[in-house]
């Protein structure tokens, strides 16, 4: 937020009082803009594997589901420009933490996400989370002067620009802030977007012969079908209402289908649970359900798109260990998904 000294400036957001300091490091220049009609680098709501330090990844793939504009890649890319990935990190104007916020901004933003007590711009978590929802209120505030004629641009562009020089400069300029340091900072955070975003998320696809993506990559193993079966920890006889897939702890669980996320969040029994409607198929209605995974990527309302990962396969709720549950509801009813992938 801030990488050197230089003029205050102090705005208002979403009703919240922020203030932060203009940085006068300059970094490299790099074209990288893309259009309105074109989402760019960073789209997907993914990342790419191993380009995000293993314990961060949980905390950047949430705080990219905030918001449609900003993505896991996009925080990713802010995090390397900020700080480098130090959660120590200390600018020379006094920014903190990961996300380099200012003391008298991060009251506004940070919660005490990872739950240890305290709401600290040192603990990544808590950094990472307020970052989220810091760039989704600039996202939206940026939107509505482009709605009322007052901006122009794309905005994710403009939401950087007002994290790093304040959204009152987007508004005073009607755009793009002329400010070398906001412009190089913008450029810098574009370059580095396809560094982080996964290659497979999105835009995914459908094999020919099948109504719906398999929503575990590669060929995993079927351990358990959909049909009657005695249940492992209720111990009665009873529907499997979906298809069991092996995969480790973590595996992305991924869309089968372009649809929107009608539920996210927890549900007794399916533990970590995701839901998406997609629409009518074949004069039917067609929903598909994402199980006991340990955390999610995305947030009720939004639209995912065939490929883009909805969470991390996990153990929750009633479970005996990592594995991806999936179903498939037709008019409301449980359905075997195996047709449906393309696996019968």
């Amino acid at each position: 937020m801030s990488n050197g000294g230089g003029s205050t400036m102090t705005w208002v957001v979403g009703g919240c009082l922020a203030a932060v300091m203009m940085p006068v490091v300059m970094m490299v220049a790099v074209s990288g803009a893309s259009s309105e009609e074109d989402p760019g680098p960073g789209a997907g709501g993914g990342l790419k594997d191993g380009s995000v330090p293993q314990s961060y990844v949980p905390w950047v793939l949430k705080a990219g589901a905030m918001c449609d504009v900003i993505k896991p890649a996009v925080i990713a890319a802010q995090i390397e420009a900020e700080s480098g990935w130090n959660p120590d990190a200390r600018s020379p104007v006094g920014a903190e933490g990961l996300s380099q916020f200012m003391p008298g901004t991060w009251p506004n933003w940070g919660k005490d996400d990872d739950g240890n007590g305290r709401a600290s711009p040192f603990d990544p978590g808590d950094a990472i989370m307020a970052q989220g929802r810091y760039d989704c209120a600039l996202a939206k505030t940026v939107e509505g002067y482009k709605n009322r004629g007052e901006a122009s641009g794309e905005t994710l562009d403009l939401a950087l620009a007002a994290y790093n020089a304040g959204p009152g400069a987007i508004h005073q300029y009607h755009g793009m802030p002329p400010y070398t340091e906001t412009r190089n900072y913008v450029a810098r955070i574009k370059s580095l977007i396809p560094k982080y975003a996964s290659v497979d998320d999105p835009p995914g696809k459908i094999p020919a012969g099948q109504r719906l993506a398999m929503p575990i990559a590669g060929n995993p193993p079927v351990t358990s079908p959909f049909g009657m079966r005695m249940h492992p920890i209720l111990h009665v006889y009873k529907l499997h209402t979906g298809i069991d897939f092996g995969a480790a702890a973590g595996t992305p669980f991924r869309a089968a289908r372009d649809g929107t996320v009608t539920f996210a969040g927890w549900s007794n029994g399916y533990g970590n649970r995701v839901v998406i409607s997609h629409g009518t198929i074949d004069g039917d209605s067609i929903s598909t359900t994402y199980n006991h995974m340990r955390s999610l990527s995305v947030h009720v309302g939004q639209h995912v798109q065939v490929g883009q990962q909805v969470g991390e396969v996990g153990s929750t709720g009633y479970s005996t260990g990592p594995h991806a549950h999936f179903e498939v509801q037709q008019n409301g009813t449980y359905v075997d998904p195996a047709p449906w992938l393309g696996l019968k």
